[in-house]
């Protein structure tokens, strides 16, 4: 599998200077007593990634047309989801991790309460700045987003997903119930992430369909390349802890399936990810690169 193409580096790299420029103005900062607060905010999402969902959100938006500042504020909105929840799950009650995109995290470098306060802040600022009319002039577009990604989020999502992986700690679960808990861990964000392109664009239910079963199957796919490099990667490669999955016991794709029939899967999804943009006749090229790039990550 090929490492990712200089055009596709490019483009996600300009994406992400973009959303860091979006959320440095959007973000609090002041010199108020709740400063602490502010200052945990920054660090979680200024802090670096991939930028790979606010990606999403701004490849799937350019296909309809879609003014690129409104795609941006959508795309902000959602890295913050995303950092909260890796404030969340970083915590000691969750996977007491140590290390976040190479440094410290945020509850080693704050407290853990100011990690939760900054976690619960970044959640509800997501809201905040998609219900601004500066999102969308429709407030039914605006309506739909916020609907779309409280779902997306809650207890029959990121929230539900997280509380199956933590009932995985204990329990045996098969593959079946191992592909719904990272469905709606990781893969609920990552389909609204492509979807609010279309919910922006006003698309078409066959766009907008063929969006989510595409961000289902990349979900998926990226999910299992995480169990790889939890199971395989290094700290130094990967930016975070690793071996947490086999420290917990926790059942994965990787303790299932095995290494290559993992890896396998991995690009299967993909490549069936890549099949369901075809309704864009060849339009959608960053997003089937994307679809690739996931599989041959290491980080």
């Amino acid at each position: 599998m090929p490492s990712v193409s200089p055009t596709l580096a490019a483009a996600m790299a300009d994406a992400a200077n973009s959303v860091t420029d979006a959320l440095e103005r959007i973000l609090p900062k002041s010199d108020f007593a709740e400063q602490k607060l502010f200052d945990a905010m920054r660090y979680s999402a200024l802090g670096g990634g991939k930028r790979l969902r606010p990606f999403l959100v701004m490849s799937a938006a350019q296909l309809f047309g879609v003014d690129q500042d409104c795609a941006l504020r959508v795309a902000a909105a959602v890295e913050c989801v995303h950092c909260y929840s890796l404030v969340h799950d970083d915590l000691p009650a969750m996977d007491n991790a140590d290390l976040r995109r190479g440094k410290p995290t945020l509850h080693k470098v704050y407290d853990e309460a100011t990690a939760i306060l900054a976690g619960d802040a970044l959640l509800t600022l997501a809201f905040e700045i998609l219900a601004d009319s500066r999102t969308h002039e429709d407030p039914k577009v605006r309506c739909n987003l916020v609907t779309a990604l409280a779902k997306a989020s809650g207890v029959h999502g990121m929230v539900g997903g997280q509380m199956l992986d933590l009932i995985a700690e204990s329990s045996e679960l098969d593959i079946g119930a191992i592909t719904r808990l990272q469905r709606l861990k990781t893969g609920e964000l990552i389909a609204f992430s492509a979807e609010a392109g279309s919910i922006l664009g006003k698309a078409s239910m066959q766009h907008h369909n063929a969006l989510r079963a595409y961000a289902h199957d990349l979900g998926l796919a990226f999910q299992i390349i995480d169990d790889l490099l939890d199971a395989e990667g290094t700290e130094a490669e990967t930016g975070k802890s690793v071996g947490r999955d086999a420290q917990a016991g926790k059942a994965t794709f990787v303790t299932i399936l095995g290494l290559d029939r993992a890896r396998n899967q991995a690009r299967l999804l993909s490549e069936q990810a890549v099949q369901h943009l075809s309704v864009f006749n060849g339009r959608a090229k960053n997003l089937e690169d994307v679809a690739r790039f996931v599989v041959d990550r290491k980080s």
